[in-house]
């Protein structure tokens, strides 16, 4: 069975998967200046590129502990380290930027340190929150006024699949706190592509990629949202080169996508790779729970629509797309993403972070098809 705390965290982690036009290359008047706390995991290096390819100049406060070299020696990009918990110093000083963008907000007073000692010298501040901040997921196209989610003890400092979404809630408030009036909110849904770090996404092209059978997980109508990772750093470009001050659900368009769509669309560019022949077999959400099936985790980007989740998969984005946010065309983010996968290293393909394991996928289609013989034989 599914818990809304088991889908919490992959915040941590259609029109535009339907052929929209992507952002504009076109460069702006002026070339700014960028502080991003994080930028060598996933969402950071695209932004990175994107914001460099428009001319600006960027500094990266982190650890360095993830891809320490990713950006050494690039022209425009300044790299400082340090540690948002514990020691801000590379921070302080008379320097100033346009805009800071914050990827790696999860914990309030993490937030609330940075922004109050950038507050004098920042015109905007820009953090990627989570669609995970809403309190329910019941309502057909709720947008950005959803009731979010509150934290049982609000002084709890570790992130955890019941604390996420009330954490990212909190987050956002310490920014607002510290920078009222000049704080952007983006609440992402399932981040994928190119350098998925869940593998939530991932495994649907990888799948296709083996060939043979393939569990389809409900029905091919239920309804899924992700947004790829270099729409979701173009439409932050976006928001910090107007100077928009607001609060936007970053995701697919509301009930636009849906499963049959996203593993329809694997197999067909897998096919087109070279991959084995794949066929699907749509198992029941019903029969995968009582076989101990989880969605989310073992069935990514998967939710039945009922019960608490009945809106699952149709979060409204329509604000955002109003405010310049626009997709690549599904086929464009599976191919570039089973790209990036088959050059991973064998043991990192051969440990997915999420889906079946080819052997428990086989257990559960034969119990299925058991089950199917029995019934008609019934």
């Amino acid at each position: 069975m599914t818990h809304r705390r088991d889908v919490l965290k992959a915040g941590l982690a259609g029109a535009a998967l339907m052929g929209l036009p992507a952002f504009s290359n076109a460069k702006p008047a002026k070339p700014l200046r960028i502080l991003v706390l994080g930028g060598t995991g996933f969402l950071g290096p695209h932004f990175v590129d994107a914001a460099r390819a428009h001319g600006h100049s960027l500094t990266l406060f982190n650890r360095g502990k993830t891809n320490p070299t990713k950006f050494a020696g690039i022209k425009g990009v300044e790299i400082l380290h340090g540690d948002r918990k514990t020691d801000l110093s590379a921070l302080e000083g008379d320097a100033r930027w346009d805009a800071v963008l914050d990827t790696s907000a999860y914990i309030p007073a993490d937030v609330t340190r940075s922004a109050t000692l950038l507050a004098p010298r920042v015109g905007q501040y820009v953090i990627v929150s989570s669609i995970s901040v809403y309190a329910n997921n019941d309502k057909l196209d709720e947008d950005e006024s959803g009731a979010l989610a509150q934290l049982a003890d609000p002084n709890v400092s570790e992130v955890t699949n019941d604390t996420y979404g009330g954490l990212k809630a909190a987050c956002e408030k310490a920014a607002e706190a510290a920078m009222p009036g000049r704080t952007t909110v983006v609440r992402p849904g399932l981040i994928v592509g190119p350098g998925d770090t869940t593998d939530r996404f991932t495994y649907w092209p990888a799948r296709a990629d083996r060939g043979g059978e393939i569990l389809g997980p409900g029905s091919a109508k239920d309804p899924t949202q992700f947004i790829d990772v270099r729409d979701l750093a173009a439409f932050l470009l976006h928001l910090i080169e107007t100077r928009r001050f607001d609060t936007f659900n970053a995701d697919a368009p509301s009930g636009k996508l849906t499963m049959g769509e996203l593993i329809d669309t694997s197999r067909a560019v897998a096919a087109t790779m070279g991959a084995p022949k794949s066929t699907v077999t749509w198992v029941p959400a019903d029969f995968l729970e009582a076989n101990k099936a989880s969605a989310w985790q073992d069935l990514p980007a998967w939710i039945p629509p009922t019960g608490e989740y009945a809106a699952f998969g149709r979060r409204s984005s329509a604000k955002a797309q109003a405010a310049g946010l626009t997709y690549r065309p599904l086929r464009e983010t599976v191919r570039d993403t089973l790209v990036w996968w088959r050059a991973q290293p064998a043991e990192r393909r051969a440990k997915p972070k999420a889906g079946l394991s080819p052997q428990r996928e086989a257990e559960l289609l034969a119990l299925w098809h058991a089950k199917d013989v029995g019934t008609k034989a019934g």
